[in-house]
């Protein structure tokens, strides 16, 4: 679904942040009654394994960690995108 071409290795799914963001626009339209983490959740879901784990893998580069779970930290990732774009500033 979100696949795209930004830079990684051949045959690597890379999610933009722009395809991030459409994804997360497009889910919100049809579920309005969702708060920001469900929503985020349905993007992630709806995301194949590779674009998971990437999302995955740069939350947890953002916030220096090792270890955790692989689709709650794409989940968070996705609502950090969300927040940085709405807000200007990652609180």
């Amino acid at each position: 679904m979100l696949a795209g071409t930004g830079p990684g290795r051949a045959g690597e799914a890379h999610v933009t942040r722009d395809e991030l963001v459409m994804a997360f626009a497009l889910t919100r339209l049809d579920h309005p009654a969702l708060d920001l983490e469900e929503i985020a959740a349905l993007v992630v879901r709806r995301m194949g394994t590779d674009q998971m784990v990437q999302l995955a893998a740069q939350n947890l580069a953002t916030r220096d960690e090792l270890r955790s779970d692989a689709f709650a930290a794409a989940v968070e990732h996705v609502v950090r995108t969300v927040l940085l774009l709405r807000d200007g500033a990652d609180d």
